[in-house]
């Protein structure tokens, strides 16, 4: 089987960014700007096409992140979050062939615009409760779902963790390990979906070198960063974020 890979221009100029942008993510600083990796990149691909071109790039960041921050995550709220994650991306392969990707960026558009508003209408309280188990549970089966069909798992996410108020590097740890295990289940699925094709690795074998500029740029930021400018950017991410899925998912 001849070597192929993707050589239109246009598709490495909107790639790079986009790997780049999702490395800094996965190392916890600027959180929220991983959501849009997929959708920067469908400006050029289709949306399941990019999520696979993604699939190797994910595996090394998560690692990375993972042998950065391994002394560091929450082990009892990783136990009861990956469980239903894992439950998420079951639901996101058996509907997979079903969905439109971009209808579903588009409603995990909506709920993050709606989670920041509830934050500036309401702003939570010093001594205010965490959230209920139950509702961190669905926001971790939505999470895995939306991380399955778009890679699009932070902002779901997000809305249950930023309220419990952790330490930069502890949200970042715990955020790595819950990826780190979402993401790796998501390979059989993906290659029962048969996206995972030559082309496809081809093109992320170009962009994996990338992975780790990503990665350490946002690790050194996240362990020196203030917790207040750190939740200020995580918001702001979530911004962009939440208004470019819905744009993406309704136009």
């Amino acid at each position: 089987m001849a070597f192929s890979l993707i050589t239109d221009p246009f598709f490495y100029a909107v790639a790079i960014p986009a790997v780049l942008l999702l490395g800094i993510s996965k190392s916890g600083f600027g959180a929220g700007f991983g959501s849009l990796a997929v959708p920067i990149m469908a400006l050029a691909v289709t949306v399941p096409q990019a999520a696979a071109i993604l699939m190797p790039v994910l595996l090394l960041m998560d690692i990375l992140g993972m042998a950065a921050f391994r002394k560091d995550f929450d082990m009892k709220l990783v136990k009861f979050l990956v469980p239903c994650g894992l439950v998420g991306t079951v639901i996101g392969a058996l509907l997979f062939r079903a969905l439109d990707a971009r209808t579903v960026a588009g409603i995990v558009g909506i709920f993050t615009l709606l989670f920041l508003a509830q934050r500036l209408v309401f702003p939570p309280r010093p001594d205010s409760p965490p959230p209920p188990r139950w509702l961190g549970g669905m926001l971790a089966v939505t999470s895995g779902f939306t991380s399955f069909v778009a890679h699009a798992g932070g902002p779901p996410l997000n809305a249950y963790v930023i309220p419990l108020r952790l330490r930069p590097v502890l949200f970042t740890a715990t955020m790595a390990f819950f990826f780190f295990v979402i993401n790796l289940s998501k390979w059989i699925p993906y290659a029962w979906l048969g996206l995972l094709d030559v082309r496809n690795m081809a093109t992320s074998l170009v962009l994996l070198p990338l992975a780790p500029v990503g990665v350490l740029v946002g690790v050194r930021l996240a362990r020196t960063i203030s917790q207040v400018l750190f939740y200020r950017l995580l918001y702001s991410g979530m911004l962009l974020t939440g208004c470019k899925l819905v744009w993406d998912g309704f136009h």
